[in-house]
Protein backbone atom coordinates (compact mmCIF):
# COMPACT_ATOMS: atom_id res chain seq x y z
CA UNK A 1 0.00 0.00 0.00
CA UNK A 2 1.37 3.42 -0.95
CA UNK A 3 2.02 5.74 2.02
CA UNK A 4 -0.29 8.74 2.10
CA UNK A 5 1.12 12.25 1.78
CA UNK A 6 -2.01 14.02 2.98
CA UNK A 7 -1.21 17.37 4.59
CA UNK A 8 -3.08 16.19 7.68
CA UNK A 9 -0.05 14.03 8.46
CA UNK A 10 1.96 17.17 9.20
CA UNK A 11 1.68 19.25 12.34
CA UNK A 12 2.41 22.54 10.54
CA UNK A 13 0.57 23.95 7.49
CA UNK A 14 2.57 24.83 4.39
CA UNK A 15 1.97 27.76 2.00
CA UNK A 16 1.09 25.31 -0.80
CA UNK A 17 -1.37 23.32 1.29
CA UNK A 18 0.58 20.12 0.68
CA UNK A 19 3.91 18.59 1.76
CA UNK A 20 6.99 20.27 0.28
CA UNK A 21 8.29 18.76 -2.95
CA UNK A 22 11.78 18.27 -4.36
CA UNK A 23 13.19 21.59 -5.56
CA UNK A 24 11.01 23.65 -3.19
CA UNK A 25 11.94 25.10 0.19
CA UNK A 26 11.38 22.60 3.00
CA UNK A 27 8.20 24.36 4.07
CA UNK A 28 7.60 22.16 7.10
CA UNK A 29 10.90 23.40 8.55
CA UNK A 30 10.64 26.99 7.31
CA UNK A 31 7.18 27.39 8.84
CA UNK A 32 8.62 26.71 12.30
CA UNK A 33 10.37 30.11 12.18
CA UNK A 34 8.90 33.64 12.27
CA UNK A 35 8.64 35.54 9.02
CA UNK A 36 11.37 38.11 8.30
CA UNK A 37 10.59 41.27 10.21
CA UNK A 38 8.52 39.45 12.83
CA UNK A 39 11.27 37.94 14.97
CA UNK A 40 11.22 38.93 18.62
CA UNK A 41 14.46 39.57 20.47
CA UNK A 42 13.66 36.58 22.69
CA UNK A 43 13.29 34.29 19.66
CA UNK A 44 16.56 35.55 18.20
CA UNK A 45 18.42 35.16 21.50
CA UNK A 46 17.16 31.62 22.02
CA UNK A 47 18.68 30.29 18.77
CA UNK A 48 22.17 29.66 17.52
CA UNK A 49 23.02 30.39 13.89
CA UNK A 50 25.79 29.43 11.51
CA UNK A 51 28.00 32.44 10.84
CA UNK A 52 27.31 36.06 11.81
CA UNK A 53 23.61 36.85 12.16
CA UNK A 54 22.53 40.15 13.71
CA UNK A 55 19.10 41.28 14.90
CA UNK A 56 17.63 44.62 13.81
CA UNK A 57 14.03 45.51 14.67
CA UNK A 58 12.49 42.12 13.96
CA UNK A 59 14.76 41.18 11.06
CA UNK A 60 17.70 38.80 10.92
CA UNK A 61 20.71 40.31 9.14
CA UNK A 62 22.95 37.64 7.59
CA UNK A 63 26.60 38.48 6.89
CA UNK A 64 28.62 37.23 3.96
CA UNK A 65 31.20 34.54 4.63
CA UNK A 66 34.44 36.31 5.51
CA UNK A 67 37.55 35.91 3.38
CA UNK A 68 40.91 34.65 4.61
CA UNK A 69 42.19 38.22 4.21
CA UNK A 70 39.48 39.42 6.59
CA UNK A 71 40.34 36.64 9.04
CA UNK A 72 44.06 37.44 9.03
CA UNK A 73 43.45 41.14 9.69
CA UNK A 74 40.99 40.21 12.44
CA UNK A 75 43.59 37.97 14.12
CA UNK A 76 46.18 40.76 14.18
CA UNK A 77 43.75 43.33 15.61
CA UNK A 78 42.35 40.94 18.20
CA UNK A 79 45.83 39.98 19.40
CA UNK A 80 46.97 43.61 19.62
CA UNK A 81 43.92 44.82 21.53
CA UNK A 82 43.89 41.85 23.87
CA UNK A 83 47.62 42.25 24.49
CA UNK A 84 47.04 45.88 25.43
CA UNK A 85 43.88 45.49 27.53
CA UNK A 86 44.59 42.31 29.48
CA UNK A 87 47.65 43.39 31.52
CA UNK A 88 45.95 46.72 32.25
CA UNK A 89 42.76 44.96 33.40
CA UNK A 90 40.60 47.13 31.20
CA UNK A 91 37.99 44.45 30.62
CA UNK A 92 37.63 41.60 28.14
CA UNK A 93 38.22 41.48 24.41
CA UNK A 94 35.75 39.47 22.32
CA UNK A 95 35.37 38.65 18.65
CA UNK A 96 32.42 37.72 16.46
CA UNK A 97 30.26 35.80 16.83
CA UNK A 98 29.56 37.68 20.07
CA UNK A 99 26.34 39.64 20.40
CA UNK A 100 26.31 43.23 21.60
CA UNK A 101 23.04 44.90 22.57
CA UNK A 102 22.71 48.35 21.00
CA UNK A 103 19.26 49.01 22.40
CA UNK A 104 16.05 47.04 22.77
CA UNK A 105 15.44 45.65 19.29
CA UNK A 106 19.02 45.74 17.96
CA UNK A 107 21.90 43.37 18.60
CA UNK A 108 25.09 43.63 16.55
CA UNK A 109 28.17 41.38 16.31
CA UNK A 110 31.32 43.51 15.94
CA UNK A 111 34.47 41.85 14.64
CA UNK A 112 36.35 42.88 17.80
CA UNK A 113 35.00 44.48 20.98
CA UNK A 114 36.55 45.61 24.25
CA UNK A 115 33.95 45.45 27.03
CA UNK A 116 34.39 46.68 30.57
CA UNK A 117 33.63 44.27 33.39
CA UNK A 118 30.41 46.17 34.07
CA UNK A 119 29.29 45.63 30.46
CA UNK A 120 29.49 41.84 30.27
CA UNK A 121 25.87 41.10 31.15
CA UNK A 122 24.81 37.55 31.96
CA UNK A 123 26.96 34.59 30.97
CA UNK A 124 24.44 33.47 28.34
CA UNK A 125 23.34 36.93 27.18
CA UNK A 126 24.80 39.63 24.92
CA UNK A 127 27.31 42.23 25.95
CA UNK A 128 25.51 45.21 27.42
CA UNK A 129 27.96 47.77 26.06
CA UNK A 130 31.55 48.24 24.95
CA UNK A 131 34.41 50.69 25.33
CA UNK A 132 35.73 50.16 21.81
CA UNK A 133 34.59 48.20 18.76
CA UNK A 134 36.33 47.37 15.47
CA UNK A 135 34.83 46.35 12.14
CA UNK A 136 36.78 45.02 9.18
CA UNK A 137 34.83 46.13 6.11
CA UNK A 138 33.87 43.29 3.79
CA UNK A 139 33.78 43.51 0.01
CA UNK A 140 30.10 43.61 -0.94
CA UNK A 141 28.11 46.83 -1.31
CA UNK A 142 25.67 45.69 1.39
CA UNK A 143 28.50 44.93 3.82
CA UNK A 144 30.18 48.27 3.18
CA UNK A 145 26.94 50.17 3.74
CA UNK A 146 26.37 48.33 7.01
CA UNK A 147 29.86 48.95 8.43
CA UNK A 148 30.42 52.49 7.12
CA UNK A 149 26.94 53.92 7.68
CA UNK A 150 24.51 51.79 9.68
CA UNK A 151 26.87 50.61 12.39
CA UNK A 152 28.41 54.05 12.71
CA UNK A 153 24.95 55.28 13.72
CA UNK A 154 24.18 52.28 15.92
CA UNK A 155 27.43 52.28 17.88
CA UNK A 156 27.18 56.02 18.50
CA UNK A 157 23.61 55.64 19.78
CA UNK A 158 24.84 52.85 22.04
CA UNK A 159 27.30 55.37 23.53
CA UNK A 160 30.37 53.34 22.57
CA UNK A 161 33.26 55.82 22.96
CA UNK A 162 35.41 54.60 20.06
CA UNK A 163 34.77 52.85 16.73
CA UNK A 164 37.56 51.65 14.43
CA UNK A 165 36.67 51.04 10.78
CA UNK A 166 39.33 48.95 9.08
CA UNK A 167 38.87 49.06 5.31
CA UNK A 168 41.06 46.68 3.26
CA UNK A 169 39.73 48.11 -0.02
CA UNK A 170 41.08 51.61 0.64
CA UNK A 171 43.78 50.42 3.07
CA UNK A 172 42.55 52.95 5.61
CA UNK A 173 41.94 52.68 9.34
CA UNK A 174 39.44 55.32 10.46
CA UNK A 175 39.23 55.94 14.19
CA UNK A 176 35.98 57.55 15.31
CA UNK A 177 35.40 58.99 18.76
CA UNK A 178 32.23 60.13 20.50
CA UNK A 179 32.35 63.64 21.97
CA UNK A 180 30.79 63.97 25.41
CA UNK A 181 27.03 64.38 25.25
CA UNK A 182 26.90 63.75 21.48
CA UNK A 183 25.21 61.01 19.46
CA UNK A 184 27.39 61.30 16.33
CA UNK A 185 31.00 60.26 15.97
CA UNK A 186 33.80 62.67 15.13
CA UNK A 187 36.84 61.56 13.12
CA UNK A 188 39.89 61.23 15.34
CA UNK A 189 42.08 60.17 12.42
CA UNK A 190 42.20 58.48 9.03
CA UNK A 191 45.40 56.46 8.86
CA UNK A 192 47.12 55.07 5.76
CA UNK A 193 50.05 52.68 5.18
CA UNK A 194 53.24 54.15 6.61
CA UNK A 195 51.33 55.59 9.59
CA UNK A 196 50.40 54.36 13.04
CA UNK A 197 46.68 54.40 13.81
CA UNK A 198 46.22 55.48 17.39
CA UNK A 199 43.42 55.43 19.93
CA UNK A 200 42.17 58.53 21.69
CA UNK A 201 40.53 56.42 24.40
CA UNK A 202 43.38 53.97 25.10
CA UNK A 203 46.57 55.85 25.77
CA UNK A 204 49.45 54.26 23.87
CA UNK A 205 47.38 51.76 21.87
CA UNK A 206 48.49 51.87 18.23
CA UNK A 207 48.25 49.74 15.09
CA UNK A 208 50.82 49.78 12.31
CA UNK A 209 48.63 50.30 9.22
CA UNK A 210 51.16 48.77 6.84
CA UNK A 211 51.45 45.63 8.97
CA UNK A 212 47.70 45.43 9.37
CA UNK A 213 46.93 45.24 5.66
CA UNK A 214 50.07 43.22 4.90
CA UNK A 215 48.67 40.54 7.19
CA UNK A 216 45.61 40.39 4.96
CA UNK A 217 47.74 39.89 1.84
CA UNK A 218 49.85 37.02 3.11
CA UNK A 219 47.27 34.40 2.16
CA UNK A 220 47.06 35.80 -1.38
CA UNK A 221 50.70 35.16 -2.20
Amino acid sequence: MTATTDIKDFSLPTPTGRPSQRGEPTWELACQFPQQGEWTEEQYSSREFEGIVEYVDGKLVFHSMVSRRHQDIWELLYDLLRGYARPRRLGKVYSAPMRLRIREGIQREPDVALAGLDQLGSVSGPLEGAKLVMEIVSESKVDRERDLVEKRIDYAHANIPEYWIVDPETETITVLTLPAGQTEYAVHGEFKPGEMANSKLLDGFTVDVTACFAAGKETQA
